[in-house]
C-alpha cells in the first residue's frame, strides 16, 4: 500500500479497466455506471471487436487502446496504460453502482486489505439466481475468492508485484485471486455490483453452474487452462 499512501487515499486516481470483444450492447451502460465519480479515468481495450463497439468507445471520449484478444492480455494492457493508484477491472457486462470510488478508498485504506471485490446481483428476475448469488457472495465473503465479474480492484503497486493476470484463456482471475490471498486480506463489498444475466440464460442456471464447477475442479486438479477452454464454449 505504501505507493498510495504516499498520497491522500482518499483522492487517489481510479484506472477502470474495461475488456471488450463484440459488446456493442453492453459497452454504453457499462461507462455510463462509472459516472458521477471523482478522479477516475476509464480504459477500454479492445480485441479485435467488429461490432461497432470501438466506434461507440470512441464516442464516450474513454482511454481507448487495442491488445491481443483474450481477458487476460487485454486487463494487463488496460493497467500498463493505467494513470491511475488504484485498478479496477469491470466486464462490459457488469455495472458498477453509485459511489463506488468512495467505496473502494475507503476499503483500500482497512488495515491488511490487499485488494476488494463487490457482491454481485444478477439482472434477471429468476428464482435460481437468487441461489447463485446467494452461493457466489456466500464464497467470495467466507472464502476470499471473489471472481472476475465482480469487478476485482487493487492497487497498480500490488498488481504488478504479484505479477499481474496469468496470461492463460481461463481461470485467469481465479489464479489473480489467488496470489493475492497470499499476500493479504481481500474485502468483499456489501453493495453488488449489477451483472448481466446472459451466459445463465443462454444455456441454462444449472448446466452453466455445473459447468462452473467442473472448469474450478478440473484447473486445481492441475488439468491446463489450454485444455480446459476446448471443453466448453461459453
Amino acid at each position: 500500500m505504501s505507493e498510495i499512501l504516499t498520497q491522500n487515499i482518499d483522492t487517489a486516481r481510479i484506472s477502470i479497466i474495461i475488456p471488450v470483444l463484440n459488446e456493442a450492447r453492453n459497452i454504453k451502460q457499462a461507462v455510463a455506471s462509472t459516472q458521477p465519480s471523482t478522479n477516475v479515468e476509464v480504459i477500454v481495450v479492445d480485441g479485435g471487436s467488429n461490432d461497432g463497439t470501438v466506434e461507440i468507445a470512441e464516442l464516450l471520449g474513454v482511454k481507448l487502446i487495442s491488445a491481443p484478444r483474450g481477458r487476460a492480455a487485454q486487463m494487463n494492457a488496460g493497467a500498463l496504460a493505467a494513470s491511475g493508484e488504484i485498478l479496477l477491472f469491470l466486464h462490459a457486462d457488469s455495472r458498477l453502482s453509485v459511489e463506488f470510488d468512495i467505496i473502494v478508498r475507503t476499503a483500500l485504506q482497512q488495515p491488511g486489505v490487499m485488494a476488494g471485490a463487490f457482491a454481485v446481483r444478477i439482472d434477471a428476475q429468476l428464482w435460481s439466481l437468487r441461489l447463485v448469488e446467494w452461493g457466489v457472495n456466500w464464497r467470495s465473503r467466507f472464502l476470499q475468492m471473489p471472481y472476475g465479474d465482480q469487478a476485482i480492484f487493487v492497487t497498480k503497486q500490488i498488481f504488478h508485484g504479484i505479477g499481474k493476470f496469468p496470461e492463460i484463456p481461463i481461470m485467469e482471475d481465479f489464479e489473480l485471486i489467488r496470489r493475492l490471498r497470499r499476500t493479504g486480506q481481500i474485502t468483499i463489498i456489501n453493495v453488488p455490483v449489477l451483472t448481466s444475466a446472459r451466459r445463465w440464460l443462454k444455456n441454462g442456471v444449472f448446466k452453466t453452474t455445473l459447468i462452473n464447477q467442473i472448469i474450478i475442479l478440473a484447473y486445481l486438479l492441475g488439468v491446463s487452462p489450454k485444455r480446459i477452454g476446448t471443453w466448453f464454449r461459453q
